[in-house]
């Protein structure tokens, strides 16, 4: 039996959106035709595509296989239309990439620092939680998810976490503050601003504090790395924080790293979808070395 591409570009749609509903009104068809011409796709197929639990659609292994195809397919027929409007072919590669709301904006610049001015490839990023940001993963609308977790894969999510970097944590404070004692005296009665409870980070501190007996103050819990980095920087308190948060701070002057915590590191993974076909764009980042996105040293003063 032959392959009924109108179907599969329906099956497609509602892969896309993750919704059968959505899909329907995108494509101006009531949702039981929708779901009448995705269920002639898979008789034609022989396996269905879908689990489908309540009112919740999942894409079965068969299902994230017949996605990545129809993907090849009809982003082929996009270039053709270009082809034909504009007369050049755009042959360009999209990747969607998402990453954790919290996660260092700085190490977001040092992971797409390879990508950026290719003319060949058009970038997306988008940013939330990290459960959100799976959802999409699994339905195909993104191709890997930077996260300071990894997670663990199923025979329904074949999620795979890559570790890409793993920093220490130091404190951080206003420069000039040579009278400090070592480590970890200094730290009690000390006013810190720390991540949230729920961090990784803030696991390994907790923890460290409860080893050595010491009990700072806690000034501020942060969940956003962008907000610890501006308060850090203007409220004159210490900070719980990787380096890499803070770069262009400890460049210029404005803050001072005191010191690694011993025993406590933020770790950043790459969390992909095994796929028969992955995008070259992401093999080739996948490809790097673990750390090799966090080479550039703290006193280099360039931009």
């Amino acid at each position: 039996m032959k392959l009924n591409y109108h179907h599969l570009y329906y099956f497609w749609m509602v892969a896309r959106t993750g919704h059968l509903t959505r899909a329907a009104k995108m494509l101006h068809v009531s949702q039981s035709a929708l779901s009448g011409q995705i269920r002639k796709l898979e008789d034609t197929l022989g396996h269905d595509l879908f689990i489908r639990e309540s009112r919740k659609l999942t894409l079965s292994e068969a299902g994230r296989m017949a996605f990545s195809y129809a993907e090849e397919i009809f982003r082929h027929g996009e270039e053709l239309t270009a082809l034909f409007a504009s007369g050049s072919q755009p042959n360009r590669e999209v990747m969607r990439m998402g990453a954790v709301a919290t996660l260092s904006r700085n190490f977001q610049e040092e992971f797409l620092r390879p990508l950026l001015g290719r003319d060949d490839l058009e970038l997306c990023l988008q940013s939330g939680h990290i459960d959100e940001l799976l959802r999409r993963l699994s339905a195909h609308r993104l191709d890997v998810v930077l996260a300071n977790q990894s997670v663990q894969g199923n025979e329904q999510n074949p999620w795979r976490s890559r570790l890409i970097a793993r920093q220490p944590v130091s404190i951080i404070g206003p420069p000039g503050e040579h009278n400090l004692v070592g480590f970890p005296a200094f730290l009690n009665g000390k006013s810190l601003i720390l991540p949230g409870p729920e961090s990784n980070i803030r696991q390994g501190f907790d923890q460290l504090c409860e080893y050595h007996r010491i009990y700072p103050s806690v000034s501020a819990e942060v969940d956003d790395m962008a907000m610890m980095r501006l308060l850090t920087r203007d409220s004159g308190h210490y900070a719980v924080l990787p380096p890499v948060v803070v770069r262009d701070e400890l460049n210029s002057g404005a803050l001072e790293d005191y010191g690694a915590l011993p025993g406590v590191f933020e770790e950043f993974y790459a969390i992909s979808i095994r796929r028969r076909f992955e995008k070259p764009a992401l093999r080739e980042l996948l490809s790097k070395s673990a750390g090799s996105f966090l080479t550039r040293p703290v006193d280099d003063h360039s931009d």
